[in-house]
């Protein structure tokens, strides 16, 4: 390959991947995007790349992915916005039933999405406890002791992780290899 510098959304033409388009620039690398291969670090020095069409590289070497990781952390943070996270496929339409032991009272029903719902909640309601542990001005050996509570809430929680279309945003508690 030339010695071009390629920006943030030019296509290249690998030997190997095939069509590509640059998502992230780094100092010695590029990240591109294939179609059948996802996402390949290829060195700048390589030069089985042919352009296709060339982007000037932006001043600053931040990817939209990176803006993205960004915001959405700074939402989480300052909001009391509630993520959308789907549940399960196999516990969409279904119902919620707590039987008393005792026959003469009535069961209670509850749609699973509802109680879905009240999970995420309470979980984004944990998530901003954390933050603003982390953020106040009690003392380190303070902030410890109350992530350890929550780390523990989390932990507690981890039963209802079968609700979760993706496991990855479920519950996580303590690690078992401490």
């Amino acid at each position: 390959m030339e010695q071009a510098n390629l920006g943030i959304g030019s296509r290249v033409q690998h030997k190997g991947y095939g069509v590509g388009v640059v998502t992230q620039v780094k100092s010695n690398s590029y990240i591109i995007t294939f179609i059948d291969y996802g996402n390949r670090e290829i060195e700048k020095s390589y030069e089985g790349l042919e352009i296709i069409d060339l982007l000037e590289p932006a001043d600053d070497l931040i990817s939209f992915e990176t803006v993205e990781l960004t915001l959405t952390k700074i939402l989480r943070k300052f909001s009391d916005i509630q993520e959308t996270v789907p549940i399960s496929e196999k516990w969409s339409g279904g119902m919620l039933i707590l039987k008393p032991a005792n026959p003469e009272l009535k069961a209670y029903e509850m749609p699973i999405s509802t109680f879905f719902n009240k999970i995420i909640m309470i979980r984004d309601r944990l998530r901003v406890m954390e933050q603003k542990i982390n953020t106040s001005s009690i003392s380190d050996e303070e902030k410890i002791v109350l992530q350890q509570y929550i780390t523990r809430s989390y932990g507690s929680l981890t039963s209802f992780n079968i609700l979760f279309k993706n496991k990855s945003e479920g519950f996580v508690g303590e690690s078992s290899s401490k």
